[in-house]
């Protein structure tokens, strides 16, 4: 396979991508005005806040899988793929670090980044599967409701599950008091959903993929292709924006 086609980008990944952080730009952007008592909200339990969480880190996931999937169909080995595990590792680290400056109380320990590092490298070895990814990411998504209700109780009857240690599963049955948790399951079947629907259309639809956006969309995909480093800078630089304005309108007053 020649190297024009081991890199060749697929616009249409990338440009959903791009979808994603700019719709997670704005949840991020209401959320800090609520922080700062700009727009008071609550994003923990309100269903309009919790619901476009949900999504949101649904189709960041569901594009990691489309992803992994190219990246399996285009023959890229272990050495790549570590490369780019590392880069998440460290900023799933940075995460932890700069949420503890600003929640000591509920820092991030296992939010999105986290739980990709874990979940790139199970979808990494099962990529095999083919169908069975399907399967596999229907019982991912049943599992935490089914040890709790199928299992007889399983997170309650063994209350290890909610510890630290080993909540990033997500057999917990209550969720950790923390600003971000993306734990394995059920959020594991919905990159290997991505994973199997991109394997899918790279064999059956590759053109559904391949082509070319069109030009209004083209912004997207090129956010789509700096998707880590723009996730890393977008908060501090939405902080820092809304302090700023916090404290000059202070100033006003």
């Amino acid at each position: 396979m020649g190297l024009a086609a081991s890199t060749k980008r697929y616009e249409t990944v990338d440009a959903l991508r791009g979808l994603a952080m700019v719709w997670m730009t704005v949840f991020h952007f209401c959320f800090d005005l609520s922080h700062f008592g700009l727009w008071p909200q609550n994003f923990r339990v309100d269903p309009f806040w919790t619901t476009q969480r949900t999504l949101i880190v649904s189709l960041f996931l569901f594009c990691a899988g489309l992803g992994q999937a190219i990246a399996w169909h285009q023959g890229q080995g272990w050495l790549r793929f570590g490369r780019r595990w590392i880069q998440i590792v460290g900023c799933a680290l940075l995460v932890s670090a700069g949420s503890f400056v600003m929640f000591p109380q509920s820092y991030i320990y296992f939010g999105v980044l986290h739980g990709m590092a874990v979940m790139l490298v199970v979808a990494r070895c099962t990529a095999g599967w083919g169908r069975w990814l399907w399967l596999g990411g229907l019982l991912a998504m049943a599992l935490p409701p089914l040890a709790h209700h199928g299992l007889g109780g399983l997170a309650d009857a063994a209350p290890w599950f909610n510890g630290r240690a080993v909540n990033w599963l997500g057999l917990v049955s209550r969720k950790p008091f923390t600003e971000d948790y993306v734990p394995v399951f059920p959020w594991l079947g919905v990159l290997w959903w991505g994973l199997a629907a991109g394997q899918w259309l790279v064999t059956q639809k590759p053109t559904w993929m391949q082509r070319p956006v069109p030009l209004v969309f083209s912004p997207l995909a090129a956010l789509g292709r700096w998707s880590l480093s723009y996730y890393m800078l977008h908060q501090p630089v939405l902080i820092g924006l809304v302090m700023a304005f916090v404290w000059v309108s202070g100033k006003a007053a």
